[in-house]
């Protein structure tokens, strides 16, 4: 699989997940404080999207980086989005 390459995409990306780091300390608080049940599994559905929002993003990293690490043709492509397909089976 490719890694991050562009300094914009990994910026972006921990900005993001600095972001949902806050979101979670920020959950664990509202479990300290008593606050509904209501409320916290709000929190933490908003914190699970970030997080998939994140996924499919380094996910779509390693789809892009195909056709630029390689010169397989079509056969290589496939094999690509074949592993791309299996990571989404595996963690999505």
């Amino acid at each position: 699989m490719a890694v991050i390459q562009e300094e914009r995409h990994k910026k972006e990306l921990l900005t993001r997940l600095r972001r949902i780091e806050g979101q979670l300390r920020g959950i664990q608080g509202m479990i300290e404080r008593d606050v509904e049940c209501e409320d916290i599994t709000q929190q933490l559905s908003a914190a699970r999207r970030a997080l998939d929002k994140a996924f499919y993003n380094v996910l779509a990293c390693a789809v892009q980086a195909a056709p630029v690490k390689s010169s397989g043709g079509r056969a290589d492509a496939d094999k690509r989005i074949k592993q791309a397909a299996a990571l989404l089976a595996k963690f999505g």
